[in-house]
């Protein structure tokens, strides 16, 4: 018997998957909700997310411990349902990928001079190749940069904090500002923060049971809210509301942000430890987002678990977006953008039809997620009103802040 899987490492890939998308885009996203009503937003999405993760594990239970999303999806919705499924799961899983490969490369090109395409191909070369060796050397690894993200956190954030100006992170001196409004144009991309579904089957195969797996999930998310709690109370007390609007003109690209933030901050060391912090959000988005993918694709496709078998699924998951991020490297919140409202389907919508299905036919195990079916119809709800505002966003019409 080998050892049983701690819950920390579960809880750290779950958490790592999160808090790159997530950390980088939240403050820019949630300029105009500010402080408080940004807070709700993400909290409120944070519940949602770990329970329709939990209906996904409750969906799961009677099938092999390797299956995922799409065995289960057609055999309970039908094959119109899951090829539309399949696609948004992909589309979402690639497009993450993506601009991770993508800003990675800006970054290192940023650091080292090699070339934007260069550096691109390095890190997905070196970090891809974790994903194909085992899921264990993605807990290992993702341990370590959680560990390096808390640390360069910790530093770069206390030198954040200890300027938090009052005035500035409840926006007191504006008189009249409206926030609300803002938090529903915020709600697509503390979706996407908070978007680890791909993982739920690669934890239930981890663990080999829904309630470990289930306590992982809640832990991963639970770290993920309160990094991002601490990170907006940090940027929003020391970048005042009005200067966001530059970073917004831009599209809230991570790299302008932290520009901003270097201007009110006097110390480089400090300046250092936020730009070491962003690069290790980017690495474990990128790891745990692409062993979700690959479990995913490994099941779709029928590959086996041997060499052979984990190369084919290797290439499926990480060479189409690597191929996209040379030829078209766009911005990254323009692409986190598009995964938002696509995202709602598969982590919203699909587990709250999954389990109500499992329910009706009578067919569930001894796990199973509290609330009745009043749970399932909120998880359904919260979808469908993310994805509607996200496409009135889109259309111009809900209220942008511009500063």
């Amino acid at each position: 018997m080998g050892q049983k899987p701690s819950l920390v490492g579960g809880a750290c890939i779950i958490a790592g998957v999160c808090v790159g998308a997530g950390m980088l885009g939240l403050p820019s996203a949630g300029a105009g909700a500010w402080t408080i009503w940004s807070i709700l937003a993400i909290a409120l999405t944070m519940m949602v997310m770990t329970i329709s993760g939990w209906l996904l594990l409750e969906s799961y239970q009677g099938y092999p411990l390797r299956v995922s999303f799409d065995t289960v999806t057609r055999e309970l919705l039908g094959d119109k349902v899951n090829a539309l499924n399949n696609l948004t799961v992909y589309f979402v899983g690639g497009i993450l990928l993506y601009a991770y490969i993508t800003s990675a490369g800006l970054i290192i090109d940023g650091m080292t001079g090699i070339g934007s395409q260069w550096a691109s191909i390095l890190f997905t070369l070196c970090f891809s190749l974790l994903v194909w060796h085992s899921t264990r050397a993605v807990d290992r690894i993702s341990v370590v940069l959680v560990i390096s993200m808390g640390l360069s956190f910790v530093f770069g954030i206390s030198g954040l904090s200890l300027n938090i100006k009052p005035t500035m992170l409840f926006d007191t001196l504006s008189q009249h500002a409206s926030y609300a409004p803002y938090a529903l144009a915020m709600l697509p991309v503390a979706l996407t923060s908070f978007g680890y579904h791909h993982s739920v089957s690669s934890m239930r195969a981890y663990y080999g049971e829904e309630r470990r797996a289930r306590y992982a999930i809640l832990g991963g998310t639970t770290i993920a809210l309160l990094f991002y709690i601490v990170w907006l109370v940090s940027v929003f007390g020391n970048l005042p509301r009005s200067e966001f609007g530059p970073v917004v003109a831009q599209g809230g690209n991570v790299d302008v942000l932290l520009k901003a933030l270097a201007s009110v901050i006097e110390s480089e060391a400090v300046a250092n430890a936020l730009n070491l912090f962003s690069m290790a959000a980017i690495l474990s988005s990128f790891i745990g987002v692409g062993l979700g993918v690959f479990d995913y694709l490994a099941d779709l496709f029928k590959f086996d678990n041997s060499r052979q078998g984990r190369a084919k699924s290797w290439a499926a998951t990480f060479l189409p977006p690597l191929l996209l991020s040379l030829l078209f490297p766009f911005g990254f919140l323009m692409a986190i953008g598009y995964a938002g409202a696509v995202a709602t389907f598969w982590t919203c919508i699909i587990p709250a039809l999954l389990a109500w299905k499992v329910r009706k036919s009578g067919k569930g195990g001894g796990f199973r997620v509290p609330g009745g079916l009043a749970v399932i119809a909120g998880v359904l709800l919260f979808g469908v009103l993310t994805a509607v505002f996200h496409m009135l966003n889109m259309a111009g019409l809900l209220p942008v802040y511009t500063g």
